[in-house]
């Protein structure tokens, strides 16, 4: 999800954060706290594996569902059925089963609105909103149900017997899509039309799983997703001049669009620049009456969502995947969201970051990649996204190349967004940054200097980032989720492993979870036995505490008194979070050497010297010279011929 405060986030730490200095506990380094062991819990067992791989018997129970759906636009009513074919590969006998309602986020009486009684229910959804239920049925009969918040429990009449049972459950509902869904979904309206932008509409079976059994923690608009793996067939009917997207393969496709359209969308799957399928000028050409049914069908999904319109424009191009198959970037807007810095640039957005993401990680998994302009904000689903219908220019590329971004992390990769929400949005910032650094350097540059934001994100009021956001402050969301474990990954590729060894463990973690759930533990699991290092220190002073990072220039002195005799330099570790350090001396000749210390060295000291073979004089010293270190007292970093030898 693209949130305001993830897209304003470096604007405000350049502008406003450089040069003030926030409140700090003072606190000293204890190198034994920082490396000592006994660091992870989980131990290896027969389902997860102590290198970070799923372990031989590593089982994960599966949802195929087929979804039916009928649009009332004049209602903005969702009239629909549900079909969960579900299979028990636990080895475990279920006596009952626990489904996601998340569309009771907006009913009046949930408990989203009781954490944020400021917030008022949709002037489209009273009296209440939230699923209207009309039959619940298991194995063709009636189930006995009851529905807590955002969640229903089905009473099951003889236990779902584990290593393959299965259950069938089909549930028929409705309800009045919100205008404005959380940034997740909801109707905009637009000059010509409505765009109906439909995700989290279905029930959807929670997770089942080898470290907590249910996932049931309820839905409160913050905190995202985790979801079963299986597949998805989807029928929507729609008024028939409305054009339907959305996840997947469209099966009907010669019903469903002219002759001159099909045409089109077969040179679409032939070149590499857009091709316009639909035009604001054959709006009024469709003068269809009643309504059409749009069928769908997608693999090895964990969701669906779907977008519908009649002011639909439609633009493709293909895809070239690193693999050599080809697969659709599509995009549909209202003709307003057009123009060459809007979205007439979304396929060429599109095209762009699934193809570096599928050459430098993993293959992009579904034959389309959809952007559809909708309600502010953005959210992803597989094979489809939402991004503000209002967005042009830089804003449009980095929320189209963030929603993509999400297909490696959680739509390919499961984690638990619920829990840990850095999984997927701080890992996607970090893929998203890499990207943005390969593609468009002076907008990296403008935007990242990472030495300028220690004060931010180590600020003494930030939750660690562990808590999930459930549990972190509504302003500290876009730091901890998104910026934080961004940056830490960056920290950790360039400078504490170098990007050969994190490459290879990050591809590892994705072949290795790939339609699967790992947690954190396996994530760090994996990154150390791949690249062979030791990151305890790491996780545990980044992820886990809100430690800082302060190092010091604290003596600079030469042997003797002479500078023909060489310099001690002595740099000591204030904060409590250790790191590799980098020395650069400057020599008033204009020489330059530089210096690097492991991070074994902080394993036991506090201060080390480090000796410089030169007979020139210092004209400075400076730690980190590339930036790279968020260090929370940036002046204490440099040493100039000027100062004492000592600093005070």
């Amino acid at each position: 999800m693209y949130s305001k405060v993830l897209i304003t986030f470096w604007i405000i730490t350049v502008t406003n954060f450089i040069g003030l200095s926030y409140a700090q506990k003072k606190k000293i380094y204890d190198y034994t706290e920082a490396f000592k062991p006994f660091f992870y819990p989980q131990i290896s067992s027969k389902t997860r594996s102590a290198d970070g791989q799923p372990g031989p018997a590593y089982w994960q129970n599966s949802a195929d569902y087929i979804l039916n759906a009928t649009l009332n636009d004049e209602k903005n009513e969702i009239i629909a059925s549900t079909e969960i074919t579900y299979t028990n590969n636990s080895p475990d006998q279920l006596n009952f089963l626990w489904l996601q309602l998340d569309q009771n986020v907006f009913n009046k009486e949930s408990r989203y609105y009781a954490v944020n009684p400021s917030e008022t229910v949709d002037p489209i959804e009273k009296p209440g909103g939230g699923y209207k239920i009309q039959t619940v049925k298991v194995d063709g009969k009636d189930a006995e149900y009851v529905i807590s918040d955002t969640r229903m429990q089905i009473d099951l009449s003889k236990q779902l017997k584990g290593n393959g049972g299965i259950a069938n459950i089909k549930i028929d509902y409705s309800f009045v899509c919100p205008k404005f869904g959380l940034d997740r979904m909801g109707v905009q309206q637009t000059a010509k039309g409505k765009i109906f932008a439909i995700g989290q509409w279905y029930p959807r079976i929670c997770v089942y799983d080898d470290v907590s059994g249910w996932n049931t923690l309820p839905y409160l608009g913050v905190s995202e997703f985790y979801l079963e793996y299986g597949s998805i067939r989807a029928n929507i009917t729609v008024p028939a001049d409305q054009y339907v997207v959305a996840s997947g393969e469209l099966l009907n496709e010669k019903q469903m669009y002219t002759r001159e359209e099909i045409k089109r969308w077969k040179q679409a799957k032939n070149s590499d620049k857009t091709i316009n399928i639909r035009s604001e000028a054959e709006f009024d050409k469709n003068t269809s009456s009643g309504t059409k049914t749009w069928k769908f069908k997608i693999e090895n999904a964990r969701d669906f969502a779907w977008a519908s319109s009649s002011v639909f424009v439609i633009d493709a191009a293909r895809i070239n995947l690193s693999s050599g198959k080809k697969v659709l970037a599509v995009s549909a807007y209202p003709s307003e969201s057009g123009g060459k810095d809007g979205w007439a640039k979304s396929v060429e957005y599109t095209k762009s970051v699934i193809e570096y993401n599928s050459q430098k990680w993993y293959d992009y998994v579904y034959p389309s990649a959809t952007n559809v302009a909708a309600t502010r904000g953005g959210m992803e689903y597989p094979g489809i996204v939402f991004c503000s219908w209002g967005a042009k220019g830089e804003d449009l590329q980095n929320i189209t190349n963030h929603e993509f971004g999400h297909n490696w992390f959680p739509i390919t990769v499961g984690s638990n967004e619920r829990l840990f929400s850095w999984m997927d949005e701080g890992l996607n910032t970090y893929l998203i940054d890499l990207f943005t650094e390969t593609f468009n350097k002076e907008i990296s540059h403008k935007r990242k200097n990472i030495a300028q934001t220690g004060t931010v994100l180590m600020n003494d009021t930030l939750e660690p980032i562990m808590v999930g956001e459930d549990n972190m402050n509504i302003d500290h969301v876009g730091i901890l989720a998104y910026h934080k474990p961004g940056i830490g990954l960056k920290i950790l590729r360039e400078l504490i492993l170098g990007p050969e060894k994190f490459d290879k463990a990050f591809k590892a973690y994705i072949r290795y979870w790939a339609f699967k759930h790992p947690t954190p533990w396996d994530f760090f699991h994996t990154m150390e036995n791949v690249s062979g290092e030791e990151l305890n220190w790491f996780w545990r002073g980044w992820f886990f505490n809100n430690w800082k990072i302060d190092q010091s220039v604290q003596r600079v002195e030469y042997i003797n008194g002479n500078s023909k005799n060489g310099a001690l330099i002595t740099v000591e570790n204030l904060g409590q979070l250790p790191m590799p350090t980098t020395i650069q001396v400057k020599f008033k000749t204009g020489s330059m050497q530089i210096f690097k210390i492991p991070i074994e060295v902080w394993k036991k000291n506090t201060k080390w010297t480090v000796k410089v073979n030169s007979d020139k004089e210092i004209k400075e010293v400076k730690l980190d010279p590339t930036d790279q270190i968020p260090d929370i007292n940036p002046k204490n970093n440099i040493w100039n011929s000027n100062q004492q030898s000592v600093r005070k």
